[in-house]
């Protein structure tokens, strides 16, 4: 890896290697995953990119000092795809690479949702839908409090939208007025045991959440560099909240796995395992 001053939200990013970064990301995902015999692949290869452009991109943050006061917060609402977020953890140094073996086994700290007392980096203990964005409130609205400039992301999945307390998180944050806070929601159009449309249409999601006053921004979530151009333009936002609607690939990188709902959470087997590394154009 690449010597990366993270605790400097100004640092000059190469676009080049954030990709080869996420590609890292997404073999390790992979590799975990045929490791553990169980776990979300589709939302974790979907959310990748996202994650790559926040910790290697564009958040303060330091692997050495996960519990830094001003370091900025990313909250993974869609906790399902811890996976990612631990591939992505790991790789910033936020603890030894060769713990991803252990994923949901038994006395890991790496379990199949994120635990904030466990793993160093981790926010939230994400999970029960919808939770993450009214957590991100108190920690925008604490920061605030603290005369603390930083900043909170929220990465929600679609599916998630279902949830009630998403709109009631959504109507809070535009009343206390929250520029501080960015909420990404990964549109990768499916959820568990469908697509998003059949389940609980959530469409025009942007302009939802126009209505309830926020700032909106929309891109192709696995697009790097609209990522970090879409955070960029939410940190020139002010005295309203900003979401970015980003439309996604669930299983992206791994063809056979794309826009798939049985890859949601299907059991990867050795032979699929080689097959998507190799679709990745990784030798295992």
């Amino acid at each position: 890896m690449q010597e990366i001053d993270f605790k400097n939200p100004n640092r000059l990013v190469d676009i080049a290697y954030l990709k080869s970064v996420a590609s890292q990301i997404r073999q390790d995902i992979i590799l975990t995953l045929g490791e553990s015999k169980s776990g979300h692949a589709g939302g974790s290869l979907s959310c990748t990119d996202i994650l790559v452009s926040l910790y290697f991109g564009k958040m303060k943050h330091d692997p050495k000092n996960p519990k830094w006061p001003d370091r900025d917060r990313l909250l993974l609402s869609k906790g399902h795809a811890a996976p990612a977020l631990y591939s992505t953890l790991a790789e910033a140094g936020y603890f030894p690479k060769d713990e991803l073996k252990t994923l949901r086994k038994i006395n890991s700290r790496l379990q199949g949702h994120p635990d904030p007392n466990k793993v160093p980096g981790v926010e939230i203990p994400g999970g029960p839908e919808g939770i993450g964005l009214s957590e991100g409130i108190g920690m925008a609205l604490a920061a605030r409090l603290d005369g603390k400039q930083l900043r909170v992301h929220v990465i929600t999945g679609d599916g998630e939208l279902d949830e009630g307390e998403v709109w009631e998180a959504a109507m809070a944050a535009a009343k206390f007025k929250l520029d501080n806070l960015v909420a990404i929601v990964d549109r990768n159009g499916l959820q568990q045991e469908g697509t998003t449309s059949e389940i609980m249409p959530s469409d025009p999601v942007p302009d939802k959440f126009k209505a309830f006053n926020w700032n909106v921004i929309e891109i192709n979530g696995n697009d790097i560099a609209a990522v970090l151009g879409a955070l960029n333009q939410a940190e020139k936002v002010k005295l309203v909240p900003t979401v970015i609607v980003a439309k996604t690939v669930k299983g992206k990188g791994v063809e056979f796995m794309e826009n798939k709902v049985e890859y949601h959470a299907k059991t990867l087997t050795p032979e699929i395992v080689q097959q998507a590394l190799e679709k990745l154009r990784v030798q295992k």
